[in-house]
């Protein structure tokens, strides 16, 4: 891609944070049982709650844009990136701002500027040094506007 938005950047690392999810989870190898599988009969499953339906595993192609989303993250001071993350994952507000302890102003001007770096970062730009947070962030406003 040649230009980025914030936009695609946002969506793809909510991609790559539901890829992580669906991924199945590591088990350590060399234990298992012996003992037979129990079977059910239809009176023990009267008043029990249906089991949950598992989403299916990811395609590889979602992987493979996980696993190219994943280093975005480093371009971030650790709080940031971890701020982003933890967005991307889907959790509100209110549990972020009491996890890291900021105001919920504070933690979506975080969030945005988070956003802004990759952005700009993508775009073959380097993040100016003696310019605000502000700044950076409404360059990338204007210019994925048009």
């Amino acid at each position: 891609m040649a230009d980025w938005t914030r936009e695609q950047v946002e969506e793809r690392l909510i991609e790559a944070a539901d890829v992580m999810k669906r991924l199945p989870e590591v088990r350590v190898q060399g234990y298992f049982s012996v003992w037979p599988k129990i079977v059910h009969e239809f009176a023990d499953l009267v008043g029990q709650e249906p089991p949950r339906m598992k989403r299916p595993p990811p395609l590889p192609d979602a992987i493979s844009r996980m696993e190219a989303t994943l280093p975005w993250l480093r371009w971030l001071e650790p709080d940031d990136a971890r701020l982003v993350w933890t967005r991307a994952e889907g959790t509100p507000w209110k549990p972020i701002c009491w996890r890291f302890g900021i105001s919920r102003a504070t933690a979506c001007r975080r969030w945005e500027y988070g956003l802004s770096v990759i952005t700009w970062k993508l775009n073959g730009q380097k993040v100016p040094a003696k310019r605000s947070r502000a700044f950076l962030v409404d360059r990338v406003r204007s210019s994925s506007s048009f």
